[in-house]
């Protein structure tokens, strides 16, 4: 019995030694892994950039359509003064 009670520790001593290293790995690359958090914040990756790109297009096209359905709604109704489409084109800058 006195063996038994004497091996339990070392019996517990790799598990202990594990969580030890692991703490300390956890330890020292904190920094790192807090570093890296800040950069994925402050940057754009490209992935988003194509989803903010798409969105503002539909937007930019949204609101051509809705600018052109005006102008063709105005053309029915004086076909007389009725020129060219010079309004919002969505490929165009601002």
């Amino acid at each position: 019995m006195r063996l038994a009670a004497s091996l339990a520790p070392l019996l517990v001593l790799p598990l202990v030694t594990g969580c030890i290293v692991k703490t300390a790995a956890d330890i020292v690359t904190a920094p790192v892994r807090a570093g890296a958090q800040v950069v994925d914040w402050t940057t754009t990756s490209q992935d988003e950039a194509d989803r903010n790109y798409g969105r503002e297009m539909r937007k930019r096209e949204a609101r051509e359509g809705k600018e052109r359905r005006a102008w063709e709604k105005a053309c029915r109704k004086r076909p007389d003064e009725c020129r060219p489409y010079d309004g919002y084109v969505a490929s165009r800058p601002d």
